[in-house]
């Protein structure tokens, strides 16, 4: 049974990565989409791909840190389709640098999309559900609103103002028939890093282990067939965060080395504002954009080898310690969802 056929959807952030493969994915289902992103092209593109599989689709241009194009959006949407039955949050930008290094506007204008930007949506959504006594609200969250890493600081407050964000929303929604959601995924194959800002001052790489951008649709699209209050995408984000709960000091030991080892590289590279202060050119990204692009996953240099593998023997040590500790406190086996 499709539980998602004709379902009303309104998707921001839907011209790339983890929004573009799941727009496409609610196409499959027979969804009716109402799609939203800063880029009027890459949008119509992705709402002229979705439409050729088979979902009647619309293509809202928005840019989510201005409350008022989100009221657009979600008018435009009642509009056309007279209800909403499921809000995807997905819009967001990413910044890495030492705290005192990145520049003040640069946060200001991640807040803005990461923050404000699903405030804002979420206030559009749950008003309109309100109004006709139903609907899903998914936000993506991240691993880094559960298990904070050096460098990446303002990103980080960010995803954690989200994820307690949507924890406080439940608590306003008991009673209804309106639930709110979290997917927290870890390192994506998406544009995402390519459009960061980066004020390192050396290349950005993306740390292991890296998920598909299916994987995440995948689990937005169960959440709207059987809405879950959090889920984590893959068994990193689970285990990462047991081990910053259960043993934070070993975790502030452990991850600034994997990041320092994996999330930058060795080579210098400019310092950039990437896509904050304006959209950058898409990717065709459904199906893994990374792959084959061996600057990003290929091993590690000779010289970096052996440096890696004592972090993830540490690493694989706290985990599977940080594992047993929660289990045996809270009475179960946890299984990667």
């Amino acid at each position: 049974m499709n539980k998602l056929e004709g379902a009303v959807v309104v998707l921001t952030g839907a011209s790339s990565g983890i929004g573009r493969v799941t727009a496409r994915m609610f196409a499959r289902r027979q969804a009716k989409l109402v799609l939203a992103a800063r880029s009027p092209e890459a949008l119509q593109e992705v709402a002229r791909r979705c439409i050729e599989l088979g979902g009647e689709t619309i293509a809202v241009p928005t840019d989510v840190r201005d409350e008022s194009q989100v009221l657009a959006l979600r008018d435009a949407a009642i509009a056309r389709f007279g209800r909403i039955d499921i809000w995807v949050n997905d819009a967001a930008s990413y910044l890495l640098g030492n705290l005192e290094e990145v520049p003040s506007e640069l946060v200001r204008g991640l807040m803005e999309t990461n923050v404000l930007g699903t405030f804002h949506g979420a206030k559009a959504a749950v008003t309109q559900f309100r109004k006709q006594g139903h609907g899903t609200l998914i936000s993506i969250g991240s691993i880094a609103g559960t298990a904070p890493y050096a460098k990446a600081s303002a990103y980080c407050a960010s995803k954690h103002a989200v994820h307690a964000m949507n924890a406080a929303l439940r608590q306003e929604l008991v009673g209804t028939n309106i639930e709110a959601c979290i997917v927290a995924p870890a390192s994506i194959d998406t544009p995402l890093f390519d459009h960061a800002a980066n004020y390192t001052g050396v290349e950005m790489r993306v740390m292991p282990p890296i998920y598909s951008p299916g994987r995440v649709a995948r689990a937005i699209l169960r959440c709207a067939e059987r809405p879950r209050r959090l889920v984590f995408v893959g068994g990193a984000p689970l285990l990462t965060t047991l081990l910053h709960l259960l043993l934070p000091r070993v975790y502030e030991r452990l991850q600034p080395q994997l990041v320092a080892e994996r999330h930058v590289g060795p080579r210098t590279a400019p310092k950039i504002p990437g896509n904050i202060p304006e959209t950058l050119p898409p990717y065709d990204d459904e199906a893994g954009w990374r792959r084959g692009r061996a600057s990003v996953l290929e091993p590690p240099p000779p010289e970096e080898a052996t440096l890696v593998a004592r972090a993830r023997r540490r690493r694989r040590v706290a985990l599977r310690l940080a594992r047993r500790q929660s289990e045996a406190a809270i009475g179960f086996r946890s299984r990667p969802l």
